[in-house]
């Protein structure tokens, strides 16, 4: 069974993807690549990653709907958003979303490992606390094999997604209005200053 950290890059440019393999891969983890949101979603329906890195800008799915797509499936999965253009509505729209960070263009590889550790660091919480739910049902001393407690963690993962997933949707449905409203106040602010100079 691997033991390696799993995580998952989703750019278009694979100039990225191998800046994060080389950086991660020396540090002991196993890196995924995937060139757009289509392909990440396709591949997640057969792997379980520790952490996900998106881009905002590709073409087809952009990075926040890929984001929006795994946290409303796996909302556990600490996802990072890569982007080059850092706006303050990417932002907004992001924290709604719960991205666990922001990695910003050009690449750094002290930036990468850090956030890396950062997001690895807030997914072990979650599997800790499973994991103690899943050896406290043990009447007996056992030694649970690997496999079977990787089989328990998912079974007590989709168990925490059928119940957290209405509480993430509700979560939706209150915060969407709230940056919608920023986003218009914005705009609208923006648009007096244009036809006000002066002020």
């Amino acid at each position: 069974m691997n033991t390696k950290a799993q995580i998952l890059v989703i750019d278009d440019d694979e100039v990225v993807g191998r800046s994060f393999d080389r950086v991660l891969s020396g540090k002991g983890y196993e890196v995924n690549i995937a060139l757009s949101g289509e392909e990440a979603l396709e591949t997640m329906n057969d792997s379980d990653f520790d952490v996900v890195f998106t881009d905002i800008r590709m073409p087809g799915i952009d990075g926040l709907e890929v984001a929006e797509r795994i946290k409303a499936r796996c909302p556990w999965t600490p996802v990072v958003v890569i982007t080059g253009y850092g706006t303050e509505e990417n932002e907004a729209r992001a924290s709604v979303l719960g991205v666990s960070g922001f990695v910003r263009k050009p690449l750094v590889p002290e930036i990468i490992e850090s956030v890396t550790l950062k997001a690895l660091n807030e997914n072990n919480v979650i599997l800790h606390a499973e994991e103690r739910s899943v050896d406290s049902e043990a009447s007996e001393e056992v030694v649970i094999n690997p496999v079977e407690r990787s089989k328990a963690r998912l079974f007590f993962r989709n168990v925490g997604l059928f119940f957290a997933a209405p509480f993430v949707a509700l979560g939706y449905i209150i915060a969407l209005p709230f940056v919608g409203f920023y986003m218009f106040a914005k705009l609208a602010y923006e648009a007096y200053k244009k036809s006000h100079p002066s002020v």
